[in-house]
């Protein structure tokens, strides 16, 4: 008989095949759970993206309820800027704990009304995966248009306008705009103001120049009860924070800006005067019955009061008639109000350039004036203002000097760039008649982006809270 020699050849086999299986089959769970553990991190990062989003609406909701709040309601600051950190829960609508956000908070520099939110958020699930958010708004200031008023207005051939430009009646536009132009009236009667002679209805915006695809009447209404400054405050402001200038028992003061940063004020002593010309109803302060007038806008003699830094007084706050001019370096607002308010005829005269160092937001001017501010006749030929400009309850004007209105050669100027805003409630004017007669041959202005959010110090801004930038950081 024959013995079978080959018994227990397939056992080394089939064990090598088990090995192998059992080795394949466990690498592919390892892969498949390192993928869906993969997949679990990375839903936890997109919830925790969406958790810190949730984190940032929260507060501009809570802004929205509180804008002057920057504590999460706790009302003390818990450190120093930023304020925080302020802890959440997050749920699903039905209840369940989905995760948490950090907020903190970085309330607006003085002059500013830009808040920084900083979320950072996790799921309760992965706490170690974070993701941050870190968004801006601010309430935008008065300075949004290039010019704002409440009157109707009229912008020559030879002006170019590089921003928006609205009124609250109508507005001829014989210029160039390259920005929207808009009007609160669906059609107007236009006078002499605007060139109308006897006055006919006109549309809210008419001319002959500008981009009329960008003219668009009618708008909503502008309330230029919110454009009241609330003078109160900027003079108590101007004694704790910067400069009070009290009644000067003479004719006013004069500030002259130097590059350096600062800022040099003299007394006004004596004036000498000019004879002006503006319209019947505007201009020259208490004598609005207009044609031609008396305006004391020459300093005859000046007596030095001090030098000041700007970065040390950011308010400039004067109960008189003020000058102003040079180069500015820093920012501030300047005002000139005198009480009680309702007599009050305190008015500015800009008598040479007001020019910037920098044109990056970290120069700003704000010129407030209760009632007019006056380019005066010897202003230079190529005459540039940079700053926002406003008038609660007056006009921004150069007069007429015509030679039967005592003028000379003065008269007419080549050019006016003006660098900001002019917001003023009666029609704002500089040129009359054609060539001009008075005024400036070219007239270019051009809006400054920098003062949207952040406006001068104590400048009046209007509205709520708006978007401004949105970034992810990483998260800590």
């Amino acid at each position: 008989m024959l013995k079978n020699t080959h018994n227990g050849f397939a056992t080394p086999a089939i064990l090598i095949i088990t090995a192998s299986f059992i080795i394949i089959i466990y690498g592919m769970l390892f892969v498949l759970g390192v993928q869906v553990d993969s997949s679990n991190r990375q839903i936890a990062s997109e919830r925790a993206l969406n958790i810190s989003e949730a984190g940032i609406n929260y507060y501009k909701w809570h802004l929205a309820h509180d804008p002057d709040d920057f504590t999460d309601g706790t009302g003390t600051p818990v450190t120093p800027v930023p304020y925080g950190p302020f802890v959440h829960e997050y749920k699903d609508p039905q209840g369940t704990l989905m995760g948490y956000y950090s907020l903190e908070i970085t309330p607006p520099q003085e002059g500013s009304t830009i808040v920084t939110i900083e979320s950072t958020a996790w799921s309760d699930q992965y706490p170690k995966i974070k993701r941050k958010i870190k968004a801006q708004y601010g309430i935008p200031s008065m300075a949004i248009y290039s010019f704002l008023s409440n009157g109707s207005t009229w912008y020559g051939s030879g002006s170019v306008v590089n921003g928006k430009i609205h009124s609250n009646n109508g507005i001829r536009m014989d210029g160039t705009n390259t920005s929207i132009v808009s009007s609160a009236q669906l059609e107007y009667m236009c006078g002499s103001e605007t060139g109308c002679h006897p006055p006919e209805p006109k549309d809210g915006v008419w001319g002959s120049g500008g981009d009329q695809a960008l003219w668009q009447f009618p708008v909503p209404f502008v309330d230029f009860d919110s454009v009241a400054v609330d003078f109160s405050n900027m003079r108590n402001f101007a004694k704790s924070d910067g400069l009070y200038l009290d009644n000067s028992n003479a004719d006013g003061y004069h500030l002259l800006f130097l590059s350096d940063g600062t800022v040099r004020i003299n007394k006004v002593i004596s004036t000498d005067y000019t004879k002006a010309y503006s319209v019947p109803g505007q201009g020259l302060g208490e004598f609005g019955i207009g044609g031609c007038r008396k305006s004391y806008q020459i300093i005859g003699s000046e007596t030095f009061l001090g030098t000041y830094n700007v970065v040390d007084v950011p308010i400039i706050f004067a109960e008189d008639d003020l000058w102003i001019e040079g180069t500015v370096r820093g920012r501030l607002t300047v005002a000139a109000v005198d009480f009680p308010l309702k007599s009050s005829s305190s008015v500015i005269y800009i008598p040479n350039s007001i020019k910037y160092t920098a044109y990056d937001g970290s120069d700003v001017i704000g010129i407030v004036s209760q009632n007019d501010i006056y380019f005066t006749r010897s202003v230079p030929e190529e005459f540039q203002v940079d700053g926002v400009l406003l008038t609660q309850q007056g006009t921004i004007i150069r007069h007429g000097y015509f030679n039967w209105c005592g003028g000379t050669d003065e008269a007419v100027k080549q050019k006016l760039i003006l660098n900001g805003s002019v917001i003023s409630y009666f029609k704002s004017y500089w040129n009359f008649g054609e060539g001009p007669e008075s005024g400036f041959r070219q007239r270019e202005i051009n809006y400054d982006t920098n003062v949207l959010y952040n406006p001068p110090p104590y400048f009046p801004t209007s509205g709520q809270y708006e978007f401004i930038s949105w970034t992810e950081e990483k998260a800590q």
